[in-house]
């Protein structure tokens, strides 16, 4: 994992913790939820990316046209599937890998919101 995803694991984990959440696989979510974006995404890739995500789609695309931005962004987008992947392999739960696999659009209403929550709040 980049040295970001750590940092945002342990800051998401402390929110968890200090919002009184101590179900482990909630926690261990918390951890992982950001480790299929691999240490390939650098800090342009994330600027660049949530720049497009908060003023329009059009500064990612122009962005995606740099070396290395185009493989960068698919690798965040596709970063939910590949952490839930990554844990299972790991030997985490299924219903952990659940929780990280469905991080921005939780099914749990309790457990899922709480790690958006987190997430966003980190």
């Amino acid at each position: 994992m980049h040295r970001a995803d750590q940092r945002h694991g342990l800051d998401v984990l402390r929110s968890l913790r200090q919002a009184g959440h101590d179900d482990p696989e909630l926690l261990l979510a918390g951890l992982l939820h950001d480790a299929g974006k691999g240490p390939q995404v650098g800090l342009w890739h994330r600027v660049a990316w949530s720049l497009g995500e908060r003023y329009g789609r059009r500064i990612a695309r122009v962005a995606s046209r740099l070396p290395g931005f185009a493989a960068a962004f698919a690798r965040i987008a596709q970063h939910a599937d590949r952490s839930a992947t990554l844990a299972r392999a790991a030997g985490c739960t299924p219903r952990t890998a659940e929780l990280i696999r469905n991080q921005a659009a939780p099914l749990d209403p309790v457990h899922g919101e709480a790690l958006r929550l987190a997430d966003e709040a980190n």
